[in-house]
C-alpha cells in the first residue's frame, strides 16, 4: 500500500548525512530543474521492497512543470519513479556492483501528464502504473530501451481513455546521471492509442515518436500525454499515415519478436516415438530451457541487438528481449503468479541432451491477438531477411519464423522445419512468404473475427490455426 506525503526539506536539500547517496543523486537532478519544488508530492510505498512490500519502487515524486511557451509545450505534471536504480548501494535491493556499470537496472521512469484547468495537485494514478512496469522488471530481470513499446489494452488511468498503451523514450529534460552505484537515465513513459501502438509495431517506436513530436495535441516536443485526446494523429493530420507506410515498405518492422500464446504441434512425430519425445518434453510437460542456453540469451542481451545487414538470430529464451521487442506485459503485471521461468515446467533438460530434430510437418496455433501479427512477421520482417519469435507466455515454448540468408538459424531450406527442444524454428522463401501474405490477408485488420480460424498448405505441411485465448488457458493443450 502507497501514502502520499511531502518530502522533508532536509531530504530534499541531501542535509542528512546518512541519507543514500543514489537516492540522493536523483533528487540533485530533480532540483536542477526544480530548484522551487523542494518538498514535491511523493507517493512512497509503506512497506519497502526490500522488507517485503509489494511495490518495488520506494517513491515516485510529482512536480508541477510549467512548460516552455518558446516551444508550445503546455504546463504538466511530471512524475519520478525512485528505485530501479540502486538507491543504497548495500545490496539489500540490488546487487552492488562499483560505480563503472549501471545503477541497479540502469535507468528510472519518468511520466509527463497534461494538467487540466483547475487542477491544484497531480492525479496519483501514474503512479500505480510505474509500479506496475516496475513489478515486470524486477520479476523478469529485462530492462526498457528508448523505442520499446508496451501493449496494455486498457486505459492508463482506468477511465474511458483512448490512450490505452505506452511507448517508451528519454526524458526530454532530465539528464543521465553518474551517481557512487553507477549510472541513471530517465525512460519517459508516453500514452499512445492503439493505432498508434500498431503503426509503431508495423514500423518502430521510435518514429512513431518523433511524429507525435511534431503533433502538440499528441505530445508536442516533450511528448506529454493527454488522456482526453480523443484523436489519434492519423486522423489528426492524415498525411503521417503515408510517413508511417513509406517507412514500413523501405525500412521494415523493428519488432523482432512477441511474448505471446501459442503453441506448435510438430505432426510428423509418432505419438508412441519415445525416444525422441524428449527433445521436445518430459512425460507430458515442455522442457525447460536449460541453464546454458538461459547464459547465451543473457549474454546476447548484454551486447544488445542490432540490425545488420545480414540479419543474424540471437541464442533465443525470449523473456521479452529488450530493445525493439513488442511487451504484451498485461498479463505480467497484472497477475504476479505469472512467470516465464514457471515452476511448473518440468525439470531443467541438460542442453547436451537436446539435439536438433529436423520436423516434417507442424502446427501452429496462435491466439487472435497473436495472430494478427503474422502479416507484420511476414511483410515487415522476413521480406526484409529478418527473423521474428513468438515467445509463449505459458511456458519456454519459441517459434522462430526466419528468412533465407539469417545467420545462425538452424533451420534450413532443405529441412525448414527444426526444432531444438521447444523451440522451433521455420524458415520460409520470399515466394513461399507472398503466397502466405495473399492467404492470411483477413488478418490484416485486425476486427474481432469468428474463431477458431485456419489455414493450410498441404503442398509445404504446415498448417496455422488462431483460436480463442480460452484455447490457451492450459500451457499443455
Amino acid at each position: 500500500m502507497d501514502e502520499v506525503r511531502p518530502t522533508s526539506g532536509a531530504q530534499a536539500h541531501g542535509l542528512v548525512q546518512l541519507f543514500p547517496p543514489g537516492l540522493q543523486a536523483i533528487y540533485g537532478e530533480c532540483r536542477r530543474l526544480y530548484p522551487e519544488q523542494a518538498n514535491p508530492l511523493q507517493v512512497t510505498a509503506i512497506v519497502k521492497y526490500w522488507l517485503g512490500g509489494p511495490d518495488p519502487l520506494d517513491y515516485i515524486s510529482m512536480y508541477r512543470n510549467v512548460g516552455c511557451p518558446a516551444q508550445d509545450v503546455q504546463e504538466h505534471w511530471h512524475y519520478v519513479s525512485f528505485g530501479l536504480s540502486d538507491l543504497y548501494g548495500d545490496n539489500r535491493v540490488h546487487e552492488f556492483t562499483g560505480p563503472d556499470g549501471p545503477s541497479g537496472f540502469g535507468f528510472e521512469l519518468t511520466f509527463r501528464l497534461k494538467r487540466e484547468v483547475g487542477e491544484t495537485a497531480p492525479p496519483t494514478w501514474p503512479a500505480e502504473l510505474m509500479q506496475g512496469l516496475a513489478r515486470y522488471v524486477f520479476q523478469s530481470e529485462n530492462t526498457f530501451c528508448s523505442g520499446d513499446h508496451v501493449s496494455w489494452h486498457s486505459p492508463l488511468d482506468n477511465s474511458e481513455s483512448r490512450i490505452q498503451h505506452m511507448l517508451l523514450t528519454e526524458d526530454p529534460q532530465m539528464q543521465p546521471i553518474q551517481t557512487p552505484f553507477g549510472t541513471v537515465s530517465f525512460l519517459q513513459i508516453v500514452g499512445v492509442c492503439t493505432e498508434e501502438l500498431q503503426a509503431a509495431q508495423q514500423w518502430n517506436g521510435q518514429g512513431i515518436l518523433e511524429l507525435m513530436r511534431g503533433v502538440r495535441v499528441a505530445g508536442g516536443p516533450w511528448l506529454i500525454t493527454d488522456m482526453r485526446r480523443g484523436e489519434t494523429i492519423f486522423e489528426i493530420d492524415p498525411q503521417l499515415q503515408e510517413r508511417v507506410d513509406q517507412g514500413i515498405e523501405t525500412e521494415g518492422s523493428n519488432l523482432s519478436g512477441v511474448s505471446a500464446k501459442c503453441v506448435w504441434d510438430d505432426l510428423s512425430r509418432p505419438p508412441e516415438d519415445e525416444e525422441d519425445s524428449r527433445s521436445i518434453c518430459i512425460g507430458s510437460q515442455p522442457r525447460r530451457l536449460s541453464d546454458k542456453d538461459t547464459e547465451q540469451i543473457r549474454e546476447t542481451l548484454r551486447k544488445g541487438l542490432e540490425f545488420n545487414s545480414k540479419a543474424a538470430l540471437p541464442p533465443i529464451n525470449m523473456f521479452l528481449l529488450h530493445s525493439n521487442y513488442f511487451l504484451l506485459l498485461s498479463v505480467f503485471i497484472r497477475s504476479r503468479k505469472d512467470s516465464l521461468e514457471s515452476e511448473s515446467s518440468a525439470a531443467i533438460v541438460p542442453h547436451e541432451l537436446v539435439r536438433t530434430r529436423q520436423l516434417e510437418s507442424v502446427h501452429l496455433k496462435f491466439n487472435q491477438e497473436s495472430g494478427t501479427l503474422l502479416p507484420l512477421c511476414l511483410r515487415g520482417r522476413l521480406l526484409h531477411g529478418r527473423h521474428f519469435t513468438y515467445k509463449s507466455i505459458n511456458g519456454d515454448t519459441a517459434i522462430t519464423f526466419v528468412s533465407t540468408g539469417v545467420e545462425g538459424a538452424f533451420a534450413t531450406e532443405e529441412h525448414p522445419y527444426a526444432a531444438h527442444g521447444p523451440w522451433l524454428q521455420i524458415l520460409l522463401t520470399e515466394e513461399f512468404v507472398e503466397q502466405m501474405l495473399g492467404d492470411l490477408q483477413e488478418l490484416n485488420t485486425r476486427d474481432e473475427t469468428k474463431l477458431p480460424k485456419e489455414y493450410s498448405w498441404p503442398e509445404k505441411k504446415l498448417k496455422i490455426s488462431v483460436l480463442p485465448d480460452s484455447v490457451f488457458d492450459n500451457p499443455l493443450q
